[in-house]
């Protein structure tokens, strides 16, 4: 039977079923509201959604347990997945649990009123500072020592257990001082965009006039065009002025990604601005003879913290994207430096491997993957601090 026939029987099943479940709800709870008003959709997907599990929770268990290691190769992504997500969860609820017993009062109660996937998005990007911070001592060698054994598939080689890139450096090395060049430079090319953006944000709300027009209509231009194509384009550039010099280039990238990403933040910084501007409080401030500064510093960046900081998150995650993108196409950061872009592109050739090694076809993966994960867990804290902010309830 072809895979087609197999999928409309199965549509067929659960259509059926979802009409059952439906029916069967309204029987057995006296037609209460909650089944009463429920629609043949929702029915439908609840019915999928378990479907789905039981479908994932038999292929885990045949590919883990049952099925002989030539048979289960093709569901190594997937058994990994589910073993992955499983020990993230147990790993987040410890954490969340020893957040709620150690510490202070008020980070007692912050661990209290957090949800598990902000608890997930804290630990990693702990975990990511970390690694970024103390490389050089947790990589067991150096990013740009060259062995004799190139090429090497993970598990061939005891000193190296990922394995080895194409010209022989150790990819295990390369992995870990990737969080140091990718994600720092990320950071710092961020904090350089909010306060560019911010600054100029807050400048225009307070003072408006001809500097609000200008500083706009220069946003304006700068927004009209595509941010990845322009600093792609930036970039070409800066690489023929840079020549051999890959610092240089860097330095140039973290400019032209900075300044690009301020136009976002000052949009945000100035609407969050020209909302506080005309409170009393900033009126009362003025009537003070209170300069310029006071009034940026004291009292609209306190007031406007929260938005901020959870557009930092954001705009963070875009950063890094574009970074890794840049590297990707060759024009990011440059070799001998290790960076994920990069790293991913340099070993897609593995991927020719999978019929030997399935961790070999995992290895462009690891870096794509570790670029994934950060941008998730940054995404999963910003939107648990969007909803404190707001107010709302889980």
């Amino acid at each position: 039977m072809s895979v087609w026939i197999w999928i409309v029987v199965a549509l067929i099943a659960i259509a059926a079923g979802a009409f059952v479940f439906r029916l069967a709800g309204q029987t057995v709870t006296g037609n209460r509201p909650y089944f009463r008003d429920m629609s043949y959709g929702v029915a439908f997907g609840f019915v999928l959604g378990a479907a789905l599990l039981a479908w994932a929770v038999y292929t885990f268990v045949m590919a883990r347990f049952i099925m002989d290691e030539t048979a289960a190769a093709p569901y190594f992504f997937f058994v990994f997945a589910v073993e992955f997500l499983i020990v993230a969860a147990i790993v987040a609820w410890l954490f969340r649990a020893a957040g709620r017993l150690v510490g202070t009062s008020g980070t007692r109660k912050l661990f209290r009123s957090m949800p598990l996937t902000a608890s997930f998005g804290i630990l990693t990007i702990i975990v990511y500072a970390v690694l970024a911070i103390f490389a050089q001592f947790i990589a067991p060698y150096g990013q740009e020592q060259v062995f004799a054994a190139a090429n090497a598939l993970p598990g061939t080689d005891p000193a190296h257990p990922l394995g080895t890139d194409q010209i022989g450096r150790d990819l295990l090395s390369r992995l870990i001082y990737g969080a140091q060049n990718t994600v720092g430079i990320a950071f710092a090319t961020t904090c350089l965009a909010f306060l560019l953006g911010g600054t100029l944000g807050f400048l225009a709300a307070t003072l408006g006039g001809w500097l609000d027009q200008l500083v706009s209509r220069a946003v304006d231009v700068l927004m009209a065009i595509p941010s990845l194509i322009f600093a792609l384009l930036l970039m070409t550039i800066a690489s023929a002025w840079a020549g051999t010099q890959s610092w240089q280039l860097t330095f140039y990238m973290i400019i032209i990604i900075a300044v690009i990403d301020s136009t976002r933040v000052f949009r945000l910084a100035r609407a969050v601005g020209i909302n506080i501007v005309v409170m009393d409080y900033i009126e009362a401030a003025k009537l003070r003879g209170e300069g310029l500064g006071y009034l940026i510093f004291r009292e609209i960046l306190p007031n406007a913290y929260a938005p901020l900081l959870a557009e930092f998150g954001l705009r963070f995650c875009f950063v890094f994207l574009t970074i890794a993108s840049l590297s990707f196409l060759g024009v990011g950061i440059q070799p001998p430096l290790a960076d994920w872009g990069t790293m991913v592109r340099d070993l897609a050739q593995f991927i020719n491997f999978a019929a030997f090694s399935p961790l070999a076809a995992a290895l462009p993966l690891m870096a794509a993957g570790a670029i994934a994960l950060l941008t998730v867990a940054v995404n999963f804290v910003v939107d648990w601090m969007l909803q404190r902010s707001s107010g709302l309830k889980e």
